[in-house]
C-alpha cells in the first residue's frame, strides 16, 4: 500500500536531535529523505556505541534514510546540493542561522528557482531576535525557557530526562510541513518554514506564565506531584510498591475519600471539597491518602481506584518499560545489526510506518552523485 508521501523528495542538511526527529517522520510516511552529512558525519553518530556499535540517538532518529557525505565548502558538493534542491520538495536544516546562507545555499534563492518547495529552518532562538546567534541545546533551552525551573523535586530543579525540547521542536517542524505542503496542493507554491527551539518550549510554557502573570504566583516544583491538581501523586503501599494517583475534578475526590480513605464526609469538609482547597492544604490531603495507600497491599490499592474509578498507574522504571505489556516495538536494521526500538506511536488502518534501515555514513553519497549528475 502506498504511503501518504511516497513520491516526495526532501533534502536535509542536518545534525543532532531535532531536525532528525522531524525527517525521521516524513521517512516513516513514505517520503524519500536525502541526508546531508559533512564529511565527519552527524556528530550525534558519536554519542555513544550502545545500539550495536551505533549511538542510540542516530539509530533511532534516522531509519529510512540516505546518507550522502559532501563537504559543503567545496563547489561541486554546494552544486550538487543545489542541483538536487531544484527537484526537492521539502529542504529541512537545522544549521545555525545563516549558516547555509554563507555556504552558498540560501533557501530564498533555491526557492526563487524551485517554487515549489518546502523550506524548513530549525533554530534554537528565532532568526530574527537577539540571541540568534546563540549556541542552543536541548538542556541550554529547557534552563532559559524556564522549563528547568519548574521541574525537578521542591529543594532542587531538575532536567526532563529525555531530549523534550528537541522532541517538540522535531515535532512542530513535522507538523508545520505537512500544513505548508497542503497549502501547496491548492495553491502550486511552497512556503518557508522556520521554527525555533525557544519558541516551542515558550508555548509549552504558557500555564506556568499564565499562573505567573495573571495569578501572582510561581508553579512550584513538586516532584512527582502536580503542581495544580490536588492529590495527584505518587504513594507507597504496604507491600512497597510506588503508585501513582490522580484526580481531575471534584467528583473523583468524592469517590477517592469513600472507596479507597474511607471517610466520605471528607468530600464536604470545607478543606478538601474543592480542588483550590485541596491546593491549599496539599500536606494534609496527600496525607490522607498515603496514610490510606500505606495501609493496602499494592493489588488492593489498584482494586480501590478502580472501585471509585479514579486513575492510576504503577511508578516504573526503565527496566518495567522494556518488559511492559503494552510496548510495542519494530526492528531496525542498522550497519552492524538489527536494533529494536519502540514502535511510533501512530497507526494508520492498524498498521505502523517505519523506515527500513539506518544508513552507514555516505551509504549513497555515489549512488546520488549519478542520479543528479547532470
Amino acid at each position: 500500500m502506498a504511503l501518504p508521501l511516497d513520491g516526495l523528495l526532501v533534502v536535509s542538511i542536518e545534525q543532532a536531535v531535532a531536525a532528525p526527529f522531524c525527517t525521521c517522520k516524513l521517512a516513516d510516511a513514505g517520503a524519500r529523505v536525502i541526508k546531508v552529512e559533512r564529511p565527519e558525519g552527524d556528530f550525534a553518530r558519536a554519542y555513544d556505541k550502545t545500539a550495536k556499535g551505533g549511538s542510540a540517538y542516530f539509530v533511532w532518529l534516522n531509519r529510512g534514510k540516505e546518507s550522502v557525505c559532501l563537504d559543503l565548502r567545496e563547489a561541486a558538493d554546494r552544486d550538487l546540493v543545489l542541483t538536487i534542491l531544484e527537484h526537492a520538495d521539502v529542504l529541512v536544516e537545522n544549521l545555525r542561522p545563516g549558516a547555509l546562507e554563507r555556504l552558498g545555499i540560501d533557501p530564498e534563492a533555491v526557492m526563487a528557482r524551485n517554487p515549489k518547495l518546502v523550506s524548513c529552518s530549525i533554530s534554537g532562538f528565532a532568526a530574527d531576535g537577539p540571541n540568534r546567534d546563540r549556541k542552543a541545546y536541548d538542556l541550554l533551552i529547557q534552563a532559559e525557557s524556564g522549563l528547568a525551573s519548574i521541574t525537578g523535586a521542591p529543594e532542587a530543579p531538575g532536567r526532563v530526562g529525555v531530549s523534550i525540547c528537541d522532541v517538540a521542536t522535531g515535532l512542530s517542524a513535522y507538523a508545520a510541513i505537512l500544513e505548508a505542503l497542503a497549502g501547496r496542493a491548492v495553491s502550486g507554491r511552497g512556503g518557508r518554514v522556520e521554527v525555533a527551539m525557544f519558541d516551542t518550549i515558550a508555548d509549552w510554557m504558557s500555564v506556568p506564565l499564565i499562573h505567573l502573570e495573571l495569578g501572582g504566583r510561581a508553579t512550584p516544583r513538586v516532584g512527582l506531584g502536580h503542581p495544580t491538581i490536588v492529590p495527584y501523586s505518587v504513594y507507597e503501599t504496604r507491600d512497597g510498591r510506588a503508585l501513582l494517583i490522580g484526580l481531575q475534578n471534584d467528583r473523583e475526590w468524592r469517590q477517592l475519600a469513600t472507596h479507597l480513605i474511607g471517610q466520605p464526609d471528607l468530600a464536604d469538609d470545607p478543606r478538601f471539597a474543592t480542588n483550590l482547597a485541596r491546593t491549599e492544604h496539599r500536606a494534609e490531603t496527600d496525607g490522607l491518602v498515603a496514610d490510606a495507600v500505606a495501609q493496602r497491599d499494592r493489588v488492593d490499592a489498584i482494586a480501590a481506584c478502580e472501585a471509585a474509578g479514579i486513575a492510576w498507574a504503577d511508578f516504573n522504571g526503565v527496566e518495567h518499560l522494556s518488559g511492559h505489556t503494552d510496548l510495542r516495538r519494530v526492528t531496525v536494521a542498522t550497519p552492524d545489526g538489527e536494533v529494536a526500538l519502540p514502535a511510533p506511536p501512530t497507526r494508520f488502518d492498524g498498521a505502523t510506518r517505519t523506515g527500513a534501515a539506518v544508513p552507514a555514513l555516505g551509504a549513497h553519497t555515489d549512488a546520488v552523485r549519478r542520479e543528479f549528475a547532470g
